[in-house]
């Protein structure tokens, strides 16, 4: 019986591994032999969790061709990773990856940091903020005095409370896009709405082109589903969609869906403007894709006098070629697990009758909070509330960075919760690897991209302030001292605890 559950390519993982390598030495690093390069360069892509655990790897000889390397050179890193703990094989069965006794499973994704390990480490992985209280207190409140009449029911609204569907309709209203009720069904989050969208129009094998970068998130979903994703690149800084490329892919490719973020995008936050979202939607139109337009950012304008775009589903009034996306986790709190749907009255019918196999529903008590904010007004105040602090954190972090990394190369959104920043010629995989080591928790640019693309790059949130934010820098400032002088794989100095 065999030990490993996947398989990776001798070109795929070559792609990886060569995409690390191609960050220039800092001066003064130390050169490692190629064997050693290699394991390391292994080792990273396991617990990054973008080469699985328990995958098996390519034969020697196969690799060495895809490297260029001698078939010496790799046997000596696979060896060097049974060694550490990182390889088991077996003859007649192969090599496969695994990680030592005692090391946690790596995530492919960014899931939040436990809030027993806050004490020592600064968490930068998650994009996500406290709850904006009073408001959830009093929306919780709000909705335990209006649950007595649901509770004598079932409790199961596939589609969604009525109430909320049409207060979610009446809000793309007022913004300038007429919606029904019956083109809203409520979900348990964004991920499990485009979890929802994927499994509709989007089988095995099917193409879906993504932003490049894009969520790390929704790629690994969409990665575990079995689709083929085509990335497509983003125009540079934060000047959105090249829709020259997107014409291009999706008259070439012609994928079945295409997922994009419009309004402050994750990671980049770019917004995209008005004439590049008309144009996406025609060529969405022309090309017969499916475009999943995420708003989940979209009220997180953080510069006041900024005026926003129209959304992308008013290009699209009948709903024929847009489905939108929207969340209360990033505006609110990533604990409200409340997310929507806007999308033509039979796709709406067409999810809520596949939801029967999945989730049936979404909780009562969580809707009835999130239609009492929206009722009441305190959504407004609570999401004002969101956006100062974010906007605070933001400018903290940013100034924190450029005084401790001047070298970092990034250009400020004005508006949502991440900043993508170039690492100085470093490795992000290593950054992030030796972060964890240091007290900072950061993902690298090469989970929001496909095959090892964005490896010069980190993703940093606007989740700290203050005195936070700065220790936050002096702590990424050390782990790319250690890398940039080739002493990442030495004992760090074990991170101090840190209280704001």
């Amino acid at each position: 019986m065999a030990e490993w559950t996947s398989a990776v390519g001798a070109a795929q993982l070559a792609r990886l591994i060569t995409s690390q390598q191609e960050r220039p030495s800092a001066p003064g690093a130390r050169k490692l032999p190629a064997y050693r390069t290699l394991a390391d360069g292994i080792r990273l892509l396991v617990l990054e969790g973008r080469v699985p655990v328990a995958a098996r790897l390519p034969a020697e000889r196969e690799l060495a061709v895809s490297l260029s390397l001698s078939r010496t050179t790799v046997a000596a890193a696979y060896e060097a990773l049974r060694g550490e703990g990182f390889l088991e094989s077996r003859r007649g069965a192969g090599s496969w990856t695994s990680v030592p006794a005692g090391n946690p499973l790596p995530a492919r994704g960014l899931e939040p940091l436990p809030p027993e390990s806050l004490g020592s480490m600064i968490d930068l992985g998650c994009a996500a903020l406290p709850a904006p209280e009073p408001w959830l207190t009093k929306a919780v409140q709000g909705a335990l005095e209006e649950l007595p009449p649901y509770a004598h029911t079932h409790g199961d609204y596939p589609a969604g409370l009525p109430a909320l569907r049409r207060m979610l309709a009446d809000r793309y209203t007022e913004r300038g896009t007429p919606t029904m009720p019956e083109q809203i069904m409520v979900t348990t989050g964004a991920m499990g709405a485009i979890d929802a969208i994927c499994s509709l129009f989007a089988g095995r094998g099917e193409r879906i082109a993504v932003e490049s970068p894009s969520y790390a998130n929704i790629l690994q979903l969409m990665r575990a589903a079995g689709v083929r994703l085509v990335p497509v690149a983003m125009a540079d800084g934060l000047a959105g969609w090249d829709m020259t490329v997107w014409r291009q892919v999706l008259r070439d490719a012609a994928p079945r869906l295409a997922y994009v973020v419009a309004d402050f995008h994750n990671p980049t936050g770019a917004l995209a403007s008005d004439e590049q979202r008309r144009a996406m939607v025609e060529a969405a139109r022309s090309a017969g894709t499916v475009l999943v337009v995420d708003e989940t950012m979209a009220e997180l304008r953080l510069d006041p006098a900024l005026e926003m775009p129209r959304p992308v589903c008013s290009f699209d009034p009948a709903g024929s070629s847009v489905i939108t996306v929207g969340s209360a986790s990033k505006a609110f709190w990533a604990g409200m697990r409340i997310g929507w749907v806007r999308a033509a009255p039979d796709v709406i019918r067409s999810l809520v009758a596949a939801r029967a196999y999945a989730d049936l529903g979404t909780p009562v008590l969580e809707q009835l909070a999130v239609n009492w904010l929206m009722r009441t007004g305190g959504w407004a105040e609570a999401v004002q509330i969101r956006r100062d602090q974010a906007r605070e954190n933001r400018d903290a972090l940013v100034a924190a960075v450029r005084r401790e990394l001047p070298d970092w190369e990034f250009e400020v959104p004005r508006g949502g919760l991440t900043l993508w920043a170039r690492a100085g010629g470093l490795s992000g995989s290593r950054l992030a690897e030796v972060g964890e080591r240091v007290g900072v928790r950061v993902p690298s640019g090469p989970r929001f991209g496909v095959d090892g693309a964005f490896e010069g790059y980190v993703r940093l949130p606007f989740t700290v302030g203050g005195p936070v934010a700065d220790e936050a820098a002096v702590r990424l400032a050390a782990a790319a001292r250690l890398v940039g002088t080739g002493a990442a794989g030495s004992t760090a100095e074990p991170p101090r605890t840190f209280v704001a």
